[in-house]
């Protein structure tokens, strides 16, 4: 497996019914985060998420995809370039 990245995920989530499995996403791989923060937007009716991370490019890329193919989530990574 490659080098460790560090890595911001950014989740968006419109359909609140999917955050047991965005939960339960960040359970399974949570070996690999640092730590992580939600604030709901009420007057949107939207939930955005914060996760930071310290894992290969391959198992961040893997989250960012299953979290981003729930219904009503999208999900964006930034690494840093080190």
């Amino acid at each position: 497996m490659s080098e460790n990245r560090v890595a911001i995920i950014s989740i968006i989530v419109e359909d609140r019914s999917s955050a047991a499995q965005i939960n339960a996403l960040l359970s399974e791989y949570g070996d690999y985060i640092v730590g992580r923060m939600g604030v709901p937007y009420k007057q949107k009716h939207v939930s955005v998420m914060c996760v930071v991370a310290d894992a290969p490019a391959e198992v961040l890329n893997s989250l960012t995809g299953k979290i981003g193919s729930l219904s009503g989530v999208s999900a964006k990574t930034l690494m840093a370039k080190i």
